[in-house]
C-alpha cells in the first residue's frame, strides 16, 4: 500500500510517476471506504484524483498556492496534506471540515464553500507575490459549472489583462451539481470535441523544427499563421483571446498527459489555462452513473451504494412542499414561473419542471443574473419565484436591494436552507438573511412554523402585489402536521397566539417553533404560564401584538434561527425603543460568530438554541413577577 507512507507532497515525492496510477485507485478506495461511513461529498472528489496528485507531485504546496474553488472536490489534496487518519471524523462537530480550513492545515491557502471565487483569489495572491518579488506558482483549480459564474469570467478577463503567471486548472467534467447550462458550457463542450486544432498545430511544429538551422526561425514567422488556423478549425478561441496560454482539452485520468500538461504550465510565462476533461465518480460504477444524486451522500453499502441511514422522519420535505404547492398555484395562477440558479434538484424543482417546463429557468451558478433576470419578469407582469439557498442569496444582495426592492417589483423569493444546516458548515449556514433582507426598503419577510404554514404562505407571496416578499424555509423534513386541503391568504404582518399566558411571552420565528414549544413544556411543568406566539413575520412585525405586551407588562423572548445582531429579535428591540416602552427582552438565536459544521442539534447545543436555555431566561424573568405565573 503506498498511501500508508503519504503523510504529505514530500513522501509523495518520493514515488516513482510509473507509482502515481497505483497510488490514484488506492485513494479511490480510501475515499468509498471511508465515506461510507461518514457521507461526504463523494462523485466530485473521485474525479479530481489524478488531477490533485499531479499537482502536489510537481509544485510545492504552500509555498506554491493551490485554490480549490467551491471546495468540495479538497478531499484528496486533504488526503496528500496529513489528513487521512481524521477522515472517520470527516464533517462531524470538531472533526475534518468538508472545506478546505485554514487552521488544519498551512496547505490550505485559500477557503471557500461557494463556486467562483479561486480566480479572483488567485488574482490577489499574484498580485501580492509579484508587489514582494517572490517567484511562486499560484494555481487556481476551477470546475466548468463554477466557471459560468459571474465574477469567475471578471477574475479570467483581469488575470489576462495583467498578464500574471497565474496557471488556471479547469476542471471539466460536464458536471456542477446540476447539468450546466449556457453558451460557455456549449463552448467547452465544442473544445472537447475539436482534436483538429491541437493534432494540426503539433504536426506543423514538428515539420517545421525539422529543418535544421532555419526551423525556429519559420516557427516564429509562423505565429500568425496558427492564429489565422485557430479561427478557421476552432469554434471560437475565448481563452487565447482573453490573454491565456491554452493547453489541452487532456485526459484527466491519464497521469502521464496530466504531468505533461502542468510540466508545461509551470514553464510558461504569462497566464495559462490548462483544460482538463474528468468524470464525476470515477471509479465507482454508481456515482459514475448518477453523479448529481452521489454529489454529496449519506453513508451507503458499499457494494451497492444503498443509503445505510433510514429516514428518521416520514414528514414531507420542506423542499416537497415548495414543489407540490408550486405546481398547484401555477395551475391557479399562469403569471407564476420559477428560477434556480442551478439548484433544480435542491430546490424540489425538478418535479415543478415536468409539470411547467417553459416555465422553469435553471440560469447556472449565476445568482446575480437569476435576482435581476426576475426583476425583469416582474416588470412585464409575471410573477417570479426565485428558489435559492440563503447563503446563496448573499451573492445577489446588491440586485435584491438595487432591481428589486428599489423598483418595487412583485418578485417571491423562496429562501432554501434558511437556519442552520448541520454538516456543510460556515460557509453555508443560513443564518443571515433575516439580517440583510430586514433593512430593505419594501422587504416582507416571513417564516412558517411548519410545512402546513409553509403552504399558506406561498398562497399569500403568490397573492401578494406590492413589492418583493421573502419566506424563508429550513432544510430536510417537516414536522409531520396535517396538511390543509385549503390555502390560505394569511394577513399580512398578524402573529398568531399559540398560547395564551402571564408574566412572559415566547415569540417564535419560523420553523424554531418546535424548540420553542418544548420550553413551553418544561416551564408549565414547573407551574409556570407563558404565552407562546407564532410571529410569522419580521417585517412588517405585528406592532399592535406587541404593543399589548407592552401594556400588559410581559418580558419577552424572542427565538428564531438567525444572527441575533440585525434579526427579529433586534426588530423587536428597535420597535420598543423607538415607541418608548420600557421592556424587557432576552433574545435566543445565533450569536455574532461563524456557527462550524456539525450535526444541526449539536450545533444548537453549542449556541445555546436549546428548550433549556429558553426556560432558563423565562425564570429568569419570573422571580419578580411570580403573581403572573
Amino acid at each position: 500500500m503506498l498511501l500508508t507512507n503519504i503523510n504529505s507532497p514530500e513522501d509523495l515525492k518520493k514515488l516513482q510517476p510509473s507509482e502515481l496510477p497505483q497510488l490514484a485507485n488506492e485513494i479511490r478506495q480510501f475515499l468509498i471506504e471511508n465515506l461510507s461511513q461518514t457521507g461526504g461529498h463523494l462523485a466530485s472528489n473521485l474525479g479530481v484524483v489524478e488531477l490533485t496528485i499531479a499537482l502536489h507531485y510537481l509544485f510545492e504546496s504552500p509555498t506554491d498556492k493551490l485554490l480549490w474553488d467551491v471546495g468540495h472536490q479538497a478531499y484528496v489534496h486533504k488526503i496528500l496534506t496529513g489528513r487521512k487518519e481524521q477522515f472517520p471524523t470527516l464533517r462531524q462537530y470538531k472533526g475534518l471540515c468538508g472545506f478546505p480550513k485554514m487552521v488544519e492545515s498551512p496547505h490550505d491557502v485559500w477557503e471557500t464553500g461557494h463556486s467562483s471565487t479561486s480566480l479572483s483569489g488567485a488574482m490577489g495572491m499574484a498580485a501580492a507575490r509579484d508587489l514582494k518579488g517572490e517567484k511562486n506558482h499560484v494555481i487556481p483549480i476551477i470546475g466548468d459549472g463554477a466557471l459560468t459564474g459571474g465574477m469567475a469570467l471578471e477574475a479570467l478577463n483581469h488575470i489576462g489583462h495583467e498578464k500574471k503567471n497565474v496557471i488556471v486548472v479547469l476542471n471539466d467534467n460536464e458536471m456542477s451539481i446540476a447539468p450546466n447550462v449556457g453558451a460557455l458550457h456549449n463552448y467547452l463542450g465544442k473544445l472537447r470535441t475539436d482534436s483538429t486544432y491541437n493534432r494540426a498545430k503539433d504536426e506543423i511544429e514538428h515539420i517545421l523544427k525539422a529543418i535544421p538551422g532555419v526551423g525556429e526561425k519559420l516557427l516564429h514567422l509562423a505565429d500568425r499563421f496558427k492564429d489565422s488556423m485557430k479561427y478557421m478549425l476552432v469554434s471560437g478561441v475565448l481563452f487565447e483571446e482573453l490573454g491565456f496560454t491554452y493547453i489541452g482539452p487532456i485526459d484527466g485520468h491519464n497521469m502521464e498527459l496530466v504531468l505533461e500538461a502542468f510540466r508545461t504550465a509551470s514553464h510558461t510565462k504569462g497566464p495559462v489555462l490548462v483544460h482538463v476533461i474528468t468524470t464525476k465518480g470515477k471509479g465507482y460504477e454508481p456515482a459514475e452513473k448518477n453523479s448529481m444524486k452521489w454529489h454529496g451522500i449519506d453513508t451507503y453499502k458499499i457494494e451497492t451504494g444503498e443509503p445505510l441511514k433510514v429516514k428518521a422522519s416520514t414528514a414531507p420535505a420542506y423542499k416537497s412542499v415548495f414543489a407540490d404547492t408550486m405546481i398547484r398555484l401555477t395551475e391557479e395562477n399562469n403569471r407564476i414561473v420559477a428560477i434556480t440558479p442551478a439548484m433544480p434538484d435542491g430546490s424540489g424543482l425538478i418535479k415543478y419542471a415536468k409539470a411547467f417546463p417553459e416555465r422553469m429557468f435553471d440560469v447556472g451558478i449565476a445568482e446575480q443574473h437569476a435576482c435581476t433576470f426576475a426583476a425583469g419578469l416582474a416588470t412585464q407582469g409575471f410573477k417570479p419565484v426565485l428558489a435559492i439557498y440563503s447563503t446563496f442569496l448573499q451573492r445577489a444582495y446588491d440586485q435584491l436591494i438595487h432591481d428589486v426592492a428599489r423598483q418595487k417589483l412583485n418578485v417571491v423569493f423562496a429562501v432554501d436552507r434558511g437556519g442552520l444546516v448541520g454538516a456543510d458548515g460556515e460557509t453555508h449556514q443560513g443564518v443571515y438573511d433575516i439580517s440583510f433582507m430586514r433593512c430593505i426598503p419594501n422587504m416582507v419577510i416571513m417564516a412558517p412554523k411548519d410545512e402546513n404554514e409553509m403552504q399558506h404562505m406561498m398562497k399569500t407571496a403568490a397573492a401578494y402585489n406590492d413589492g418583493p416578499i421573502a419566506y424563508r424555509y429550513p432544510r430536510g423534513n417537516g414536522r409531520g402536521v396535517p396538511m390543509d386541503a385549503e390555502l390560505q391568504v394569511l394577513p399580512i404582518g398578524k402573529s398568531e397566539i399559540v398560547q395564551e399566558g402571564k408574566g412572559v411571552a415566547i415569540l417564535s420565528f419560523g420553523h424554531i417553533m418546535d424548540v420553542s414549544e418544548a420550553a413551553v413544556d418544561l416551564l408549565k411543568a414547573e407551574g409556570y404560564q407563558p404565552m407562546l406566539v407564532n410571529a410569522r413575520f419580521c417585517k412588517p412585525l405585528d406592532e399592535e401584538l406587541l404593543t399589548r405586551l407592552a401594556k400588559e407588562g410581559y418580558d419577552i423572548i424572542t427565538v428564531e434561527e438567525g444572527s441575533i445582531m440585525g434579526g427579529f429579535g433586534s426588530a423587536v428591540l428597535e420597535f420598543y425603543a423607538q415607541a418608548g416602552y420600557n421592556v424587557n427582552v432576552q433574545m435566543v438565536g445565533v450569536p455574532d460568530y461563524f456557527v462550524e459544521h456539525g450535526s444541526v442539534n449539536e450545533q444548537r447545543q453549542e449556541i445555546g438554541l436549546t428548550a433549556e436555555m429558553i426556560a432558563s431566561h423565562a425564570r429568569a424573568f419570573y422571580p419578580a413577577n411570580k403573581q403572573r405565573a
